[in-house]
């Protein structure tokens, strides 16, 4: 039998204000605020979570849930209570990887 598949946590996209991005997704789709904050916030979808952040404070990316992310020395714990570590695929994307363990 085949390992289960690795699962997309969430996709990170640039905004230019918190608030305003956080009315327009909230009025257009059926998601929950998780977090919000001045410099980012968490839409809770029904298969997984949309980050909005401002360029200057975060880099867009996108969050996979992954066991590889534990064995990077560069984990680092967030103030959810999540750990992760962003890493750059061959095109020079951003990717997290978030620890299983601290979801």
């Amino acid at each position: 039998m085949s390992e289960p598949l690795d699962a997309v946590h969430h996709i990170a996209i640039s905004v230019d204000n918190i608030a305003t991005a956080i009315e327009w997704y909230t009025k257009e789709f059926k998601c929950e605020i998780a977090y919000q904050d001045e410099t980012w916030a968490f839409l809770k979808f029904a298969n997984m979570h949309l980050a909005l952040v401002l360029p200057n404070q975060h880099p867009p990316h996108i969050a996979f849930v992954s066991d590889k992310a534990t064995v990077h020395p560069a984990l680092k714990g967030h103030r959810d209570g999540t750990r992760s570590v962003y890493i750059s695929d061959t095109a020079g994307n951003a990717i997290e990887l978030m620890d299983p363990t601290s979801l």
